[in-house]
């Protein structure tokens, strides 16, 4: 044995007999503690606890961008505290440069125009997902907790930079939602649909339901209601199809507006809306107000909750009810869910003519069997012949929309419904969307045509004084040459 190796051994031996020191024992204290696998640890970060970092020694990562947007909101507080909005945000810019002065190390590492913007849109609008709500492009915001934040462009989603500081920071911006409306949100109502001042829906859930953290969804709507053409520039729609509603809306026919969750029934309905003329009574019943009709003789009904207490609450079914004692010349329904089906189908079965509603269903099919097991919900024990006799009476088109896989929304099916034939409801195709393919860019490659069938009621539209010419129902290609 050498001198190092006996030297090492006699060290060894000296500590041994000494005892393990402080150092010795906190390792050994560490190899014998039980490991926390990533399950734990996941679960830690859900309940908002922050794990061990396994490295001691790691130097904590410092965001200079999150420290200085922390330090202007400490100075505003503690200065400008007693001062409205309108005069805190011109100040905003000078405090920024002050702060920047004062740490060396903020020098060239530091977007100053960033962080002022997103303190004012923290102040004044809804944090950090202001600028998508201001952006044009922008469909619909998803908020899933404070870390993730998608986007809907162009009918696809994206995944964006936007980020929250923490769960509260999400919940203040939450608060800023509902607060307006008289509305609470807390662990005893963890969900509530509202809407903002710019008519965009919002629907928002927070934990303990919501794993993620607080949740929002804003669906967004335009300004400016979209036209009839530009469904066409869009592509839902085609000339000859758009011709053909317009007729049917002006004939009084009973329309049925179907599709899944964003595919675009809402905006349909409003194109739809607008063709009524203008000197008709119309009634809009909603969950939350979505609808802009450009008519002056329009009254607007919105569905209440109930309050803390469970009461007060006013259903959909409750409006379309009272709707009937209004005396209106054009019902319009933002979506039929549930018993409301059986109180719309008898007002389109006793001289409501004209009136439009929407519903979830993938086809036309499907609509008229969920139509069956809403009027089931209303608690009146009717047979299912009967209740398909209502449908059959009640509606004369289904237009079923869908929202394709690379994003676009289009109008697939024009269905008249024909009667009944025996206990079946009879449908028949006006116009549909054939897909032809895909193209290199991943986007679908159809057509919207004519099946060659003209309607039953092409006479009715034809006494009310309405002329839709024999080749609307011809595919182009035919009449063409």
């Amino acid at each position: 044995m050498s001198l190092l190796e006996r030297i090492q051994a006699k060290q060894g031996e000296m500590a041994a007999s000494a005892g393990p020191t402080e150092e010795a024992a906190a390792e050994d204290h560490a190899l014998r503690a039980p490991k926390k696998d990533l399950v734990a640890t996941f679960r830690d970060l859900r309940r908002g606890e922050t794990p061990v970092r396994v490295n001691a020694k790691e130097p904590k990562r410092v965001n200079k961008h999150q420290e200085l947007k922390n330090r202007l909101h400490k100075r505003i507080l503690e200065e400008l505290q007693d001062s409205p909005v309108e005069d805190i945000i011109p100040k905003l810019d000078a405090m920024a440069i002050e702060i920047i002065k004062e740490e060396e190390t903020f020098q060239g590492s530091i977007d100053r125009k960033r962080v002022v913007d997103e303190l004012v849109n923290d102040l004044t609008g809804y944090g950090p997902i202001n600028p998508l709500l201001l952006d044009a492009d922008v469909s619909e915001v998803m908020v899933n907790g404070p870390e993730q934040v998608y986007v809907e462009r162009s009918g696809k989603l994206e995944l964006t930079d936007v980020q929250f500081r923490d769960n509260e920071h999400v919940m203040s911006v939450i608060e800023r939602i509902v607060a307006p409306l008289g509305r609470r949100i807390d662990e005893s109502s963890p969900m509530v649909d509202a809407r903002l001042p710019d008519g965009s829906r919002v629907n928002v859930i927070i934990p303990p339901l919501a794993l993620n953290g607080p949740t929002i969804t804003i669906r967004k709507f335009s300004q400016d209601p979209f036209t009839m053409e530009d469904l066409i520039r869009f592509g839902t729609l085609s000339e000859e199809m758009a011709t053909f509603l317009d007729a049917c809306v002006k004939a009084r026919l009973n329309v049925f507006v179907s599709g899944g969750t964003g595919s675009g029934k809402t905006t349909t309905l409003n194109v739809l809306s607008a063709c009524i003329p203008s000197d008709e009574r119309i009634v809009t019943i909603e969950d939350a107000a979505e609808l802009k009709l450009w008519q002056e003789h329009v009254v607007s009904l919105e569905s209440r909750p109930p309050n803390m207490e469970g009461k007060g609450a006013v259903t959909i079914r409750d409006l379309v009810r009272n709707s009937l004692r209004m005396r209106p010349e054009r019902i319009i329904v933002g979506e039929v869910r549930g018993g409301e089906a059986l109180d719309m189908l008898q007002a389109m079965n006793t001289g409501h003519d004209g009136s439009l509603a929407t519903g979830h269903s993938n086809s036309p099919r499907d609509m008229i069997s969920r139509l069956e097991t809403m009027v089931l919900m209303a608690g009146i024990d009717l047979p299912v012949k009967a209740i398909r006799e209502q449908i059959a009476g009640a509606l004369d088109l289904i237009i079923q929309q869908t929202r394709l896989k690379d994003g676009s929304r289009k109008i697939t099916h024009i269905t008249e419904v024909q009667g009944m034939e025996g206990d079946t409801v009879v449908l028949q195709d006006i116009f549909v969307f054939e897909q032809i393919g895909i193209d290199q860019a991943g986007r679908i490659i159809g057509k919207l045509v004519p099946t060659g069938v003209r309607p039953k009621f092409y006479e009715r539209l034809e006494t009310s004084g309405i002329y839709i010419p024999p080749t609307v129902f011809i595919e182009r290609e035919e009449w063409n040459g």
